[in-house]
């Protein structure tokens, strides 16, 4: 490693972590007593706050218990724990390979929350079915590649029009509300209002890898994407969502963005939970986003 990249990832761990303990102080001004006053909003109701919400993707807790094979650490459990702590919703990705979310996951989390499940999917005749049999809240298409090893980039909503609309129109029938995980351009959000979908989720993952690399320009670039994108889309009636990538150090620019309605983050959580434990790992998160809307 080169000293100046070394000088990089230093100083965004210097970042985070001064992040993290102004997002433990502020979590605690506004979490004094926990979330047990929190309304039932029912598994598949709408999540109807104006604030900025957070969706706590658990899909990393299932590759750490896959990792090993048996059933822990529960992603139920932690789905729960994330709820306690100030998530609105959950999200997990059942791939087509099962790599870390299973089928049974799934179920249970439907059977278990009182928050919204956001059930992501590839867009394939599999997956449409068994999202019409477990009925979650929401489900957000994503691009898929079995050699990949996250998300790579958005959904290709304009050359997969024909593919993607018969899928969509056989989850809304169903009444599940349907999400497009999306690259941030204004034609692509043209494209999403076009095939029906009520949502939109803005990928910042181009964003987030700037951020980390400390590239000010590009970083700068990556955010009036997402910037215009959101306000595009939000012009079209779409709801406005975002993820992919997203830390303690890089949310604050794209939380401040106020077309965006929904943030679903998980690896950064995952990780910082090993530091710090879960519930303060969303609580910090929660915080951070918060203090972006602040009057």
């Amino acid at each position: 490693m080169g000293r100046t990249r070394a000088i990089r990832l230093v100083g965004a761990a210097k970042r985070q972590h001064i992040a993290a303990t102004e997002g433990r102080r502020a979590a605690r001004r506004i979490f004094p007593a926990g979330l047990s006053d929190r309304a039932d909003t029912g598994t598949n109701e709408r999540m109807t706050s104006e604030k900025l919400r957070l969706g706590v993707n658990i899909d990393h807790v299932a590759t750490v218990r896959n990792a090993r094979g048996g059933d822990y650490p529960d992603p139920v459990r932690a789905a729960l724990l994330a709820v306690e702590a100030g998530a609105d919703g959950i999200t997990a990705h059942l791939r087509e390979d099962r790599r870390h979310i299973r089928d049974t996951d799934i179920a249970a989390l439907k059977r278990g929350l009182t928050v919204p499940l956001n059930f992501e999917m590839a867009a394939t005749d599999e997956m449409v079915a068994i999202a019409l049999d477990t009925r979650p809240h929401a489900a957000c298409l994503v691009p898929e590649k079995r050699e990949e090893r996250t998300t790579e980039g958005g959904l290709d909503i304009i050359g997969g029009r024909d593919h993607l609309a018969t899928r969509i129109r056989a989850l809304a029938e169903a009444g599940i509300r349907v999400s497009l995980f999306v690259e941030p351009e204004p034609a692509v959000m043209d494209a999403a209002r076009a095939l029906g979908a009520p949502v939109v989720e803005l990928h910042t993952g181009s964003y987030c890898e700037a951020a980390l690399e400390a590239d000010e320009a590009h970083t700068a670039h990556q955010l009036a994407r997402i910037r215009r994108a959101a306000e595009h889309g939000a012009s079209l009636g779409l709801e406005i969502h975002a993820g992919h990538g997203l830390t303690l150090g890089s949310v604050g620019p794209v939380a401040a963005l106020p077309q965006i309605r929904e943030l679903n983050i998980g690896h950064s959580l995952i990780a910082d939970a090993i530091f710090v434990g879960l519930a303060q790992a969303v609580r910090d998160m929660r915080a951070a986003m918060d203090r972006t809307r602040a009057p």
